[in-house]
């Protein structure tokens, strides 16, 4: 059997990818090959959840990027870690389960993207998941997707909910049902106290399928066209360069960063830009690598003294020597946690129509990203801003594929980002002061002495950065800015799709991964029918 031709190629073995290969790989009568660049998912700090704490310092499987200094927030550059091993970020991310709000695919259809209001994506929604709790009109029991109630919720964020609540906050046991607005402890993608990634969940049952090449350490330099049509990937794999024809499509499924670099590095892109980088023009599409966003984030931090929290200390590591041998021996005890238990959505004005504003509720201290340790006990917790109105770019800093890309995604850069911060802000202060609360611990000083308006947005613009959601730089749309059709086609280049969240064409309102997977689910059936 010929080890360079298949009927589909699909670029990244992310969230996305690990969908397409199981769903199309299904026909017995298709060869499907997926590629990855980085290696298994074999770390055990991937399948224990509190692994995500060693996330950034284990490069073999979590891409430490970082955007180019930001002006919204004081010069800095922002971290955008991506996952870089089989299952993706998904494999790496705190596995919360959000689907977003209605009102963000009625959205993206009324941009012109028909097929995509949220009664035509509920469907796929439902394909992809197996609720343990829930089965009703909004939850299916029967996907591969496993999604669960956490096993050992900590005490300090169900003092969270208490405290939300106490601050004026409905209590919502499902943020993916009829409303999303309120507070309440959130799904996770966990099986058996452990992670269940997209790769867990499609991939790892499919393996043995004998039409699906699953190949690892490969990194794609560039989509070949012949004639105009996508017909072939060149790739490095093991310091030699081969090329993989597709008789019938090529799917890119790298992410919101990698998927436009290798569109722009094969010649598909912003004709100024790649006549700079020195790369002939195969199609000019101005789109690839626009409209960069992401949901800015900052994180309120608070000091407590209970074990019951994660920390530095010795108390502290006594307790988490322990719970590694519970959780190898029996899979459950505290290091089932995602660490963002708990958290809501709520309007940062009352004229809004729809939250505006997520928490994540941390069950440690968390400063620069879990980066930078900080002795002691304590909480936090995220404020997220769901609908930013700054747009930013991609693009090339070499044409090397080893380099990564220019990220730019222009955090705070619109004036109205930072006024629905600094309310969401004011408004997550409220329920630290709760009672519930506010007898366990304080908001570092750091943070509460930044009151007036102007302390408060010069602190966020020293703190806020991603909660690496970033989306949009291929979107999907039928203007001259769109990248792909809403069967995501790329326009103007037959034989090529992007399939995952570069194509959403805005941010939705919460976690990306749940939206991802439904993407890719929908994506199998426009692929499938096509052929």
């Amino acid at each position: 059997m010929d080890d360079s031709s298949f009927d589909y190629i699909i670029v990244g073995a992310g969230s996305a990818g690990c969908v397409l290969a199981a769903r199309l790989s299904e026909n017995p009568a298709v060869r499907v090959a997926l590629l990855e660049a980085g290696p298994r998912d074999t770390s055990p700090l991937i399948h224990c959840p509190a692994g995500i704490a060693a996330m950034p310092i284990i490069p073999s499987v979590s891409q430490p990027l970082e955007t180019v200094p930001q002006p919204g927030l004081l010069g800095r550059k922002g971290y955008q870690p991506r996952g870089r091993t089989l299952g993706g970020s998904s494999s790496t991310n705190a596995m919360v389960y959000i689907r977003g709000q209605h009102a963000d695919y009625n959205h993206w259809a009324a941009m012109g993207n028909p097929g995509w209001a949220w009664d035509d994506v509920l469907p796929y929604f439902r394909r992809a998941e197996r609720n343990e709790r829930l089965h009703d009109e909004w939850h299916s029991q029967s996907g591969p997707l496993n999604v669960v109630d956490l096993q050992s919720p900590n005490v300090f964020s169900r003092r969270f909910v208490d405290a939300a609540v106490q601050a004026g906050l409905p209590h919502n046991e499902d943020f993916n049902g009829a409303s999303q607005e309120g507070v309440g402890l959130y799904q996770v993608t966990q099986r058996g106290g452990e992670r269940f990634s997209a790769a867990k969940a499609y991939l790892t049952p499919n393996l043995d399928r004998p039409n699906l090449q699953v190949m690892t350490g490969v990194t794609a330099e560039r989509i070949v066209l012949e004639g105009g049509v996508a017909t072939a990937v060149q790739l490095v794999q093991a310091g030699q360069r081969r090329c993989l024809t597709a008789r019938r499509e090529i799917i890119v499924s790298a992410g919101a960063f990698q998927s436009p670099a290798l569109l722009m590095r094969s010649g598909m892109g912003p004709g100024a830009h790649l006549q700079a980088m020195g790369i002939a023009l195969q199609c000019d599409l101005p789109g690839v690598g626009e409209n960069l966003h992401d949901h800015p984030d900052v994180v309120l931090v608070a000091e407590a003294a209970s074990f019951a929290l994660f920390g530095i200390s010795p108390a502290g590591a006594w307790r988490i020597l322990q719970g590694m041998w519970h959780w190898h021996q029996q899979r459950r005890g505290f290091l089932t946690t995602n660490f963002a238990e708990a958290g809501g959505f709520y309007k940062s004005s009352p004229d809004l129509a729809h939250p505006n504003i997520q928490l994540h509720f941390v069950v440690g201290k968390l400063v620069n990203h879990g980066r930078t340790p900080s002795f002691g006990h304590g909480y936090s917790l995220h404020v997220c801003l769901l609908q930013p109105k700054s747009r930013g770019t991609v693009r090339l800093a070499s044409t090397d594929a080893m380099m990564p890309p220019l990220i730019d995604p222009q955090f705070l850069a619109d004036p109205e980002d930072m006024v629905h911060m600094m309310q969401g802000v004011r408004q997550a202060r409220q329920i630290l002061a709760q009672p519930a609360l506010s007898a366990y611990g304080r908001e570092w000083a750091k943070s509460s002495r930044a009151q007036n308006d102007e302390a408060l947005a010069h602190w966020i613009r020293e703190n806020a950065d991603t909660i690496y959601h970033p989306v949009g730089t291929c979107r999907m749309g039928q203007d001259a800015m769109a990248v792909v059709d809403p069967q995501l086609r790329v326009r103007g280049v037959p034989g090529l799709r992007v399939v995952d969240a570069s194509v959403m064409p805005s941010v939705v309102s919460g976690n990306t991964n749940a939206p991802t997977l439904m993407i890719a689910e929908k994506a199998a059936d426009l692929i499938r029918a096509a052929h």
